[in-house]
């Protein structure tokens, strides 16, 4: 099968999915059977839901699972726990055609010396990609640089103490280091979208930075959940703002990371569900979004941060119909680490624009990370059924041609 497929529809080729040789041209007969075995694993509910915990304790009592750990699923998921042990993923990725974003994946931290050298190490993974053209954007989350709870305050709209005024100070002064560093090395960053109760206050500091860095070119990027009912209309609200202040929007869309915790916290509270009612109206806003960026493609840049394929395909049409070009500096394809191969290196074999999620850090800290990817699979309606039987596809194929 060749890396394309005919659009009867349209009388265009647009990238083909099922050609297992080029989605797993950059693993290895062990790297493949690491991964058969691990999908099976995590397809069982059972062990998915017992595995944190388990986990968590034999880690405080002190047992040495932590090898069992790094050469499991953290080898699967994660480029390693620094940047140098990334270095391998990272050729890996690009003897593909498939660029790297470095994610240091350490979360739910509470220390202000904890968020200094977060701010430090997202710096260096900005440092990094300047001088490596593998590396084509960054990113963070602002709860690694900042309090959650503080966050979590700013949005409810409360008064801060004069503490908290100071400790909100240094947040911002953080957050302006990044995004400053990136404009003066020329390195997007995407600011990582979180709950909704502290989103409003991202939005905030998103947008301010893109105001202040994305004047002559990308650099600052925010993130859309359209799982969100309401992040179409933010987006293109953003949009209205960045064309009134003379900017280039950075938009990273995505459906979104934390369905079951926001519906769980409204029911709890008695708000309404900012979740969309259906995945059908997730899947609407956004593939509309990804026609309004490709009409707006010279004030909006953007990456398409997803594992869905109709969505990768509808994308590849747009680009198509619209006269785009495919390596469009604007445009992005994204998919995680160890997910979505099909996705990611057939795009990149057709020449489009597309880069990995690659998570690193140490281990222990990296786990919530790690226990978080194993649940959305298991939530996910037959991805793991997909991923498998791309797996096994290809496990077939080798062996017959041996």
């Amino acid at each position: 099968m060749t890396s394309f497929e005919t659009n009867n529809n349209q009388g265009r080729n647009t990238p083909s999915f099922e050609n297992t040789e080029i989605a797993f041209r950059h693993s290895s007969n062990t790297d493949l059977n690491r991964a058969y075995w691990l999908f099976r694993m995590i397809n069982v509910n059972f062990l998915v839901k017992i595995g944190p915990p388990v986990t968590n304790f034999a880690m405080k009592i002190g047992l040495p699972i932590k090898n069992i750990i790094k050469a499991t699923i953290f080898k699967h998921f994660c480029g390693g726990e620094t940047i140098a042990e990334c270095d391998n993923t990272i050729k890996n990725l690009y003897s593909g055609r498939v660029g790297t974003i470095l994610d240091y994946s350490v979360e739910g931290e509470e220390e202000e010396t904890v968020f200094d050298n977060t701010r430090d190490e997202i710096i260096r993974t900005i440092d990094r990609a300047a001088k490596d053209k593998a590396i084509p954007l960054t990113v963070f989350k602002v709860t690694g640089v900042g309090r959650f709870g503080l966050l979590e305050k700013l949005d409810a709209r409360l008064k801060l103490n004069d503490t908290e005024e100071e400790e909100w100070r240094r947040v911002q002064a953080r957050v302006l280091a990044i995004c400053d560093k990136a404009f003066k090395n020329n390195v997007p960053v995407m600011i990582d979208a979180e709950e909704s109760w502290i989103q409003d206050t991202i939005d905030l500091l998103a947008l301010t930075m893109m105001t202040q860095f994305n004047k002559q070119r990308p650099i600052v990027y925010n993130t859309y959940q359209m799982y969100r009912h309401d992040k179409l209309a933010s987006m293109l609200n953003d949009h209205a703002i960045a064309q009134s202040e003379g900017f280039i929007l950075g938009a990273k869309i995505v459906r979104g990371a934390y369905m079951e915790k926001e519906r769980k916290r409204a029911e709890e509270k008695g708000y309404p569900s900012p979740i969309q009612p259906d995945k059908k109206s997730a899947d609407l806003d956004y593939d509309s979004a990804l026609d309004y960026c490709t009409s707006h493609i010279n004030e909006i840049a953007f990456i398409a941060g997803t594992h869905n394929e109709e969505s990768c395909r509808l994308l590849a049409e747009l680009l198509d119909n619209k006269g785009i070009d495919h390596k469009h500096p604007h445009v992005y394809f994204s998919q995680l680490l160890g997910m979505s191969d099909n996705l990611s290196f057939n795009l990149a074999h057709a020449d489009y624009n597309v880069a990995k999620y690659v998570p690193y850090g140490p281990v222990k800290a990296v786990l919530p990370y790690l226990f978080r990817r194993a649940q959305e699979n298991t939530a996910i309606a037959g991805q793991m059924s997909r991923e498998l039987s791309l797996i096994t596809k290809e496990r077939k194929r080798r062996s017959a041609n041996l």
